[in-house]
């Protein structure tokens, strides 16, 4: 555990600052309280600031040559693996994910920046058909200007990278809007870029208290200067943003909630489906948005299936993150923990039946199996977000699978 805990400032216009008023809160370990990081809490001042700088950053970075901007995205990338070590301690501190997901978080957001540095010199135009005679008409990319990324903890280095890497290897300059639940982590993405010589306002970062969120994102969204508005996180949230965004002509990427579905046929090779389950479904805790939550089984084979992934479920390992033999962590905060234990007790008092788990135990909860799910129950149409699949029936000897018709993708507590 730390010793002291970090100050983390905002970067605006290449300068690492504190919010204008001062103000700060306090990110916690949340299995134990204890203290990590005391984070500037930015206003609406602070959020304009960052896209100004933004913004009058298109005069460097956005003229520089792609063989430039590549130098500079490789060299971050080099940072990031250097500093590695500690971006994953910080990472599952803040979020309780184990050490495995923390270094793929880390492996694929250094190879993301990569290939995002590759990716400076694939910037091509057209030649544009023309009626006049001797006229050559051509169409000329240029970058689109302030792009916000408003990234998730659940993978912070995955998210917070694509959020970033692209937009700046084609010129853009950035805006990151740090999560609530790992600033800490998301700060150190923007601190590779800083330090590996991107120009003054390229790159900025702003950190809030999680009351505060809402103002913030608004202030991002609507500032004149900001052009595309890139965001992972629940479909609640992403509603909301994609109506704010529109009602201003902003671009929008999003990534929202979903109800993964795995298919289990009649001649599937049992053991190799119950691996493939276990690991799309308890990967992080199931807090991906891609995890499997609904497991569609074909008659003939579900008793086998479900009674192998449940044994399966059980041996599974439970416990603190930092510990390199720890399989499942705890859930982000006590709320993810409290949503899925609603989920599984309103199936349960529906007729549903719980082959192993079940039963939160503060912020850990364990892998859970729910069995004979109907249209009915919450967890049916609901994203869980959390380490219970739950397993339908059908036949596969029909082109209908069971349950598609009217389930739909839920919200997450993202």
């Amino acid at each position: 555990m730390p010793d002291t805990t970090r100050t983390i400032d905002l970067l605006i216009g290449g300068k690492w600052t504190p919010a204008a008023s001062g103000a700060t809160t306090t990110k916690v370990r949340n299995l134990d309280g204890t203290p990590l990081s005391e984070v500037a809490a930015a206003g609406r001042s602070d959020a304009a600031a960052a896209v100004d700088a933004a913004a009058a950053a298109k005069a460097t970075w956005g003229t520089w040559p792609p063989g430039q901007r590549r130098e500079v995205l490789l060299r971050a990338a080099a940072l990031l693996t250097e500093r590695g070590d500690d971006i994953v301690q910080t990472m599952s501190r803040e979020t309780g994910a184990v050490l495995g997901w923390c270094h793929f978080n880390l492996q694929l957001a250094t190879g993301m920046l990569a290939e995002a540095a590759a990716q400076t010199y694939g910037i091509v135009g057209e030649v544009i058909p023309s009626d006049v005679p001797g006229l050559t008409a051509l169409g000329v990319r240029q970058p689109v200007g302030v792009v916000v990324g408003l990234a998730p903890w659940n993978a912070p280095l995955i998210l917070g990278m694509r959020a970033v890497a692209l937009p700046l290897a084609y010129g853009n300059t950035v805006v990151l809007k740090a999560s609530e639940e790992s600033p800490a982590t998301h700060v150190a993405i923007v601190a590779a870029l800083h330090d590996a010589g991107m120009p003054p306002g390229a790159i900025n970062v702003i950190t809030n208290a999680p009351a505060d969120a809402a103002d913030i994102v608004d202030e991002l969204i609507c500032h004149p200067q900001t052009r595309c508005v890139n965001f992972t996180g629940s479909t609640s949230v992403g509603r909301i943003i994609g109506e704010k965004a529109g009602r201003h002509l902003k671009r929008t990427v999003l990534e929202l909630g979903g109800k993964a579905p795995m298919l289990v046929l009649a001649d599937a090779d049992i053991p190799a489906a119950v691996r493939a389950a276990a690991f799309g479904s308890f990967m992080n805790q199931g807090q991906i948005c891609m995890s499997t939550e609904r497991i569609v089984v074909d008659r003939t084979v579900a008793d086998e299936f479900c009674d192998q992934l449940a044994a399966h479920a059980s041996r599974l390992t439970v416990g603190d993150p930092l510990d390199p033999s720890t399989q499942l962590g705890p859930m982000v905060h006590q709320r993810a923990a409290d949503h899925v234990a609603s989920l599984v007790a309103d199936a349960e008092l529906h007729g549903a039946e719980v082959l192993t788990g079940g039963q939160v135990d503060g912020l850990f909860y364990p892998p859970t199996i729910v069995r004979k799910v109907t249209s009915g129950m919450r967890i049916y149409s609901e994203e869980s977000f959390g380490p219970v699949p739950e397993e339908q029936l059908t036949s596969t000897s029909t082109s209908r699978v069971a349950g598609d018709r009217d389930g739909h993708p839920g919200q997450s507590p993202r």
